[in-house]
């Protein structure tokens, strides 16, 4: 009896061992180990944004300025968050998330029109001219990404605040476009902004 009790205890004890050294050290190890490879590094940090040797934001995740001057906004802003308060936001990064409404939902109808119609003034446009991405919530709330027509309906305002040409302006947009052949062509606001504060 005794010697099946002990024979068992160190069976358990050599797994345990074998597991600690496997799931404890040899896998953290080795994801830590591919996680260097060159192409795989700025992902697995997190996608840092660095200007000037400091760490201002993540091309992942997009998070809408405010400006301290509503009537001189000079930044490209990202799709409305679901956590806002405001139509327009900014969101809660820490509370990200969509609504969870339907396309028929009046909550959600109503908050569309709201945003076009504030879009529309802000941007100096017709309503109609405000594209579908710059009403609608993510499903995260930190969407980095708008569409090309997003950006290009903000460029004029962006080069008039900031001074910069409008030709610049798009071309910094266009640096900031990925996508295309197979899948949709988007912008990084996050890194457009950051071209834009640069080129100031």
């Amino acid at each position: 009896m005794k010697s099946t009790l002990l024979r068992q205890t160190l069976a358990g004890l050599r797994l345990l061992l074998v597991a600690t050294v496997a799931l404890g050290v040899a896998y953290p190890l080795a994801i830590w180990g591919i996680s260097r490879i060159p192409a795989l590094q700025a992902n697995a940090e997190g996608s840092q944004v660095v200007v000037d040797g400091r760490v201002v934001g993540s091309s992942r995740i997009g998070i809408d300025p405010v400006p301290a001057d509503p009537a001189r906004d000079p930044y490209f802003h990202t799709r409305p968050s679901a956590s806002a308060e405001g139509p327009l936001g900014p969101g809660d990064p820490s509370t990200t998330g969509g609504s969870n409404h339907g396309g028929a939902n009046e909550e959600l109808l109503a908050a569309v029109q709201e945003r076009r119609a504030a879009i529309a003034a802000r941007e100096g446009v017709a309503p109609e001219r405000v594209p579908a991405d710059a009403v609608t919530a993510s499903a995260s709330g930190v969407d980095p990404d708008i569409s090309p027509a997003y950006a290009d309906l903000q460029a004029p305002r962006v080069a008039r605040v900031t001074g910069l040409p409008l030709d610049q302006v798009r071309r910094l947009i266009a640096e900031s476009t990925t996508g295309g052949v197979i899948s949709e062509r988007v912008v990084n606001v996050t890194t457009l902004n950051v071209a834009v504060h640069q080129a100031r």
